[in-house]
């Protein structure tokens, strides 16, 4: 029997490769973003073609691919060029940790993987409801700052703001969160954080390492509990700024030992 589903997929973020690695489905991709860290394999196996705002479009051609994935309206651009060209594109525009469980199912069913998706998204939701239940029993929330940029200075997106709630904080910018581009995040300076005084501060500098002392130095900033306490942390990007499994995985578990550690400190 001839498989109607996509056999030669190209990936244009991180994400679906790694659900299509976790659904032995990989044997279907063809190509991947250049940023792909997850699983590691993926960057022996599989020729890196793009870039998160760019990609090598005649090499993406060369491949033949019947199928594209890429995320959000940054690629707009590599979908409309791919669409001329003839390819079909699948865009998803996900924000929040419940629209990444449904990237899975959503991923898996478009492979003809139905059963397997359900089964890894269900194991998702249950180590959601594992880590959440932990953090339950901890006896005092922290405020957390979450930094995705530092210049400018950048909040983080709504699937940060809820694992950090389901990890055991309180998100402090909560109205923030709840905007999908980056740009709507961004704080004209860093009075803000300084009022809302976060008991921890996450950072996640978008493909550049974290450096909490320069945010230790930022004037004023001597004040914030986060900084006097020496709670400052590196959330490493490939496990929290990607919207798939990491992110509920890793990265909720990263958040969680942070949090667990800073309320038995308190404790």
């Amino acid at each position: 029997m001839v498989d109607p589903y996509p056999q030669r997929i190209v990936c244009l973020t991180e994400e679906p490769t790694e659900v299509l690695y976790a659904l032995g489905e990989q044997q279907r991709i063809v190509g991947i973003s250049g940023f792909t860290v997850r699983p590691p394999q993926a960057r022996k196996e599989k020729p890196r073609v793009a870039a998160f705002t760019s990609a090598k479009i005649g090499e993406i051609l060369k491949l033949e691919p019947d199928l594209a994935i890429g995320f959000s309206d940054i690629q707009a651009d590599i979908a409309r060029e791919l669409i001329k060209a003839g390819v079909e594109v699948w865009i998803s525009n996900h924000r929040s940790v419940d629209g990444i469980v449904a990237y899975i199912r959503r991923l898996g069913a478009m492979v003809g993987a139905h059963e397997k998706a359900e089964a890894y998204a269900q194991r998702a939701e249950q180590h959601l409801a594992t880590v959440r239940a932990a953090a339950a029993q901890l006896p005092r929330r922290p405020k957390v700052y979450f930094e995705e940029w530092d210049e400018p200075i950048i909040t983080g997106i709504r699937w940060v703001a809820e694992l950090i709630q389901m990890a055991g904080g309180e998100d402090c910018f909560p109205e923030l969160a709840r905007e999908p581009l980056a740009k709507q995040r961004i704080l004209p300076n860093g009075d803000e954080v300084v009022r809302r005084a976060p008991d921890i501060i996450l950072g996640s500098w978008c493909g550049k390492r974290f450096r909490p002392e320069k945010v230790a130095a930022r004037p004023g900033w001597d004040a914030v509990p986060a900084v006097r306490d020496g709670e400052l942390h590196e959330i490493k990007s490939p496990i929290i700024l990607q919207p798939g499994p990491a992110a509920l995985f890793d990265g909720l578990d990263a958040i969680h030992r942070i949090i667990a550690a800073w309320a038995g400190c308190q404790g």
